[in-house]
Order: C-alpha cells, then structure tokens, then sequence
C-alpha cells in the first residue's frame, strides 16, 4: 500500500526476531496473492476476490495489514485499468482484457510486509503488456541498487530510469515507503530521485519499494471514496511491489515463496 510523499525521520533497523517474523509474513503474503492471481477472470466480482484473500491469510495463520488501516474497510487492494492503487473492493466484475492491480499485506507476529502485482486478464494489449513488463522491471532496478552503504536516492534514480526509458508516466503524489513495526515507516521511497541522495541505508532496514506508472500522463486524483486513486487522462496504471531487507550484499526479498 503506496504512501503520501512525506518527509524523513528516524528509520528503524530490525532485530532479528523481528527479520525472522517478516520472512514468514512475506511468505504468507505471497501465497495469498499467488491465490487471488489465480482465482482472476472474467466474470469474478472483486469482492469475491477480497474474500477470497481474507480467507486464505487467515487460514495461514495471519492477519489481513490493510484492513481498518486509517479506516481502509478491505483486506486488499484491488485497482482496475485507470486505477492506480487503493482500490476498494465491491461488486465491479472483472472483464477479458482488464489489468488489475493487487496489493496485500500481512500481519505476522506483530510484524507487517506489503507487496503488490498487476496481472492481465485475457491476452493484453501490446501496450498494456509493455506497461507491465517495464513496472516490474523498473522494480527490479530499484532493488538491485538496495543495499547498505548506498542511498534512498539510488533507488530512485534506478527506477526512474527504467519508466522514463519507456516513456511511461511516473506517479510523484504516490510513494514507497519503510515497513515492518507498522505499515508505513520511514523512509520514503520515491520512484524518482537523484542517485548519490537521501537517507543512507543500513542492514537491517526494511523497505516497501513500489513502482507506479500510466501509459499516459502522471497526474492522479483522488475518487468520492476517499481511497481509490485514478489516472486524470484515464490510462492504464500498474504497480508491482516487493518487501526487501537491507543487508551488505544484494537485497533479500521478503514477500517471496
């Protein structure tokens, strides 16, 4: 779950209790988003599909992170074509050629990972597969420049690059964030920056990186629900995001089986 663009403070450096309880929360969370993925088609209502993933956490052995967080009323995530992220769950039914955005977390022993994908329904678009393709590995790019001794800023750049090499449209009103003892931590994590810039990272850290583009222009605005965040023009938008933990060597992704 993307946060508002905020300023930095004090970042937490995880113990390793706490690393031990976010490696199974993001297990947990990955299998349930690998079963929502699966259950997406036409004719499913996404609010089967939030269902589906309160059910399957539970089942688990954790707990649904975005439910009643700053009142959100669903336990995931679900944005549809234009809808960038936040989208609540109801009785809109998913149709062939749809994209959809699914992001969930996970409550594990008091500890919280966050991590999203965008899939295809059917066989997408060229453009809508470009889309996709070049979000995911812009987050790959972000994560591969996660490590101790470089810079918030590092990651930012990285991923910058990437959507802008693609001329895709990067969201700045929406960002990565830290993660582990609450949902949004500091620090912030931009999907554009200056590389060389911002907080240090340190082993021990643990970030929600979290890329965010449209096929058209970057402007979003906000829907009467208070949560669901749209493109202005109405172009497609997808996120993929992974928890990953600082070390002095690559990143560890979390929120993987």
């Amino acid at each position: 779950m993307s946060r508002q663009a905020a300023g930095n403070t004090g970042i937490a450096i995880k113990t390793a209790p706490e690393i031990a309880a976010m490696r199974t929360s993001g297990r947990l969370l990955a299998t349930v988003l690998q079963v929502v993925a699966a259950r997406l088609g036409p004719g499913v209502a996404t609010t089967e599909l939030d269902e589906l993933a309160a059910s399957e956490v539970q089942r688990l052995g954790g707990q649904a992170a975005f439910l009643g967080h700053h009142g959100f009323p669903k336990s995931i995530c679900i944005s549809v074509n234009e809808e960038v992220v936040h989208g609540i769950p109801g009785p809109r039914v998913i149709a062939d050629g749809d994209v959809v955005g699914l992001d969930f977390g996970v409550r594990y022993d008091g500890l919280i990972t966050d991590a999203a994908t965008t899939v295809a329904v059917g066989a997408p678009r060229h453009d809508a597969q470009r889309l996709l393709v070049t979000t995911e590995q812009a987050l790959q790019a972000g994560i591969d420049q996660a490590r101790a001794g470089q810079r918030v800023g590092d990651i930012s750049a990285a991923i910058e690059r990437h959507l802008r090499s693609a001329g895709l449209g990067i969201i700045r009103e929406l960002t990565g964030h830290g993660v582990g003892r609450s949902l949004w931590e500091e620090p912030t994590v931009p999907n554009y920056g200056q590389a060389g810039h911002g907080p240090l990272l340190k082993p021990g850290m643990t970030l929600a990186i979290e890329p965010m583009a449209t096929l058209g222009r970057p402007a979003v605005r906000v829907l009467a629900d208070g949560w669901t965040i749209v493109a202005r023009d109405g172009s497609l938008a997808a996120q993929f995001e992974h928890t990953i933990l600082i070390t002095d060597g690559a990143a560890e992704i979390l929120t993987t089986r």
